[in-house]
């Protein structure tokens, strides 16, 4: 049931969100004519994307843990052939 009246008006917001609407549509009539369909962002995309920027950082960290355990296993046998005394 609707609490409109028969003579309701046009209201700012109303106007607002037609605006916004329809400058949605243009801006992504225009990326699929400038970008190409091919090439367009998707939810799809953006999270592979993301997977693809949590496995690069996980492989750096990885890298760098491996570094720090060769530079430590270094140091380590380096102490053990210094004399003592």
């Amino acid at each position: 049931m609707s609490t409109a009246g028969p003579h309701e008006t046009i209201g700012l917001t109303t106007i607002s969100r037609t605006v916004a609407s329809l400058a949605v549509g243009v801006v992504h009539t225009l990326e699929r004519a400038v970008v190409g369909e091919g090439r367009m962002r998707t939810a799809r995309g953006n999270a592979w994307e993301a997977v693809c920027a949590d496995r690069a950082r996980a492989d750096q960290r990885a890298e760098l843990d491996r570094l720090v355990a060769e530079l430590a296993a270094a140091r380590a046998a380096a102490r053990e052939r210094q004399p003592v005394g």
